[in-house]
């Protein structure tokens, strides 16, 4: 059965810094058939994250490279309209791994059903309900195995991930620092979210010094997003025996050059600090724990957040690199 063309964001070359319409082209393509195994999926959000980014880049990584010609991959969330599995079918509300396009065909494996029973709009499973809460939840309370009383710097502080990993982390009795790019969003982090306080690093000359004074015990949880400078600056204000969860680094995505390691490199073995790695992907099979949990600290209106909704197919890339610019605000969503 024929289900007509779809609209979609296909990867032409590898882009060279912030990606651009030569390297990341919209198209018309047909709809394939749905194969078993396989889901069609009308995408109603589509979510756009940094770590999309490093997926454009023949660059080894978690997941393999976004092939040339492909679409660009992304989480998305929207309604089977053809199922060659028993455990879906046309209606249900799904989110997965889809791409930038108006309808994405999905391995069953890398979809999941929304509850029929949700209290929430769909596209809380593109941020709170997906990833953006996931990510913080799984690594702050086990990865990270953080402790009341502890002291956490949180990069990013603003976006969507550390907004809601700052809340978190409050909610289990510590001490939160941020770290964000405007007075705006470290007011807003610390008026509305419950931070303790925010550094705007586009206008502190010191860096090391400011996270100093933010932190006069140290640092015990260092949630790393950004890499680059500020990373060498946390790493000189960490505790012994201190930890640094290593989430991403989207000061390089679109770096040209040869991106430097942390100068300070060396104060990991100085303090004995645990470097770990995190992958929010490691712990999918837990979704329904983590989203109980999330679910019920939203209803609670004990968590805020904010989303920067746009919306239409044709007006996907420039959404995604406010990313990169600063341009949004909260969570960045696609909505078709």
């Amino acid at each position: 059965m024929s289900h007509g063309n779809k609209r979609q964001w296909i990867l032409a070359k590898r882009p060279e810094g912030m990606p651009d319409p030569s390297e990341v082209v919209l198209q018309e393509a047909a709809i394939p058939e749905t194969p078993p195994g396989m889901l069609l999926v009308t995408n109603h959000y589509i979510s756009l994250d940094p770590a999309i980014r490093f997926w454009m880049s023949d660059i080894p990584n978690y997941l393999p490279p976004i092939p040339i010609g492909d679409p660009v991959r992304s989480t998305v969330a929207g309604e089977v309209i053809e199922s060659g599995s028993d455990q879906f079918k046309p209606g249900d509300l799904v989110f997965g791994l889809g791409g930038w396009e108006t309808h994405s065909t999905i391995p069953v494996e890398f979809c999941t059903k929304v509850p029929q029973d949700s209290e929430f709009p769909l596209h809380y499973y593109t941020n709170m309900l997906g990833a953006v809460g996931l990510t913080p939840y799984f690594a702050i309370a086990e990865v990270g195995a953080a402790k009341a009383g502890q002291t956490m710097l949180m990069s990013a502080a603003a976006g969507a991930v550390g907004s809601i990993g700052g809340q978190i982390a409050k909610l289990m009795g510590l001490k939160v620092v941020g770290i964000a790019g405007t007075d705006d969003k470290c007011r807003w982090v610390v008026d509305e979210l419950g931070f303790d306080d925010c550094i705007n690093y586009r206008t502190t000359q010191d860096m090391e010094s400011a996270i100093g004074a933010a932190c006069p015990e140290g640092v015990d949880f260092y949630f790393d997003n950004v890499g680059g400078e500020i990373l060498d600056a946390a790493l000189m204000n960490m505790n012994k025996d201190s930890t640094l969860l290593f989430c991403g680094t989207i000061s390089t995505y679109n770096a040209t050059g040869s991106v430097p390691g942390p100068y300070n490199y060396w104060q990991i073995l100085a303090r004995t600090i645990t470097v770990k790695g995190y992958l929010v992907s490691d712990h999918y099979h837990r979704i329904e724990e983590g989203q109980a949990v999330l679910s019920e600290w939203l209803k609670a209106d004990k968590l805020k957040f904010r989303e920067h909704i746009n919306e239409g197919i044709e007006n996907c890339l420039d959404t995604y690199n406010l990313l990169f610019t600063g341009g949004n605000e909260g969570k960045l969503m696609l909505k078709l």
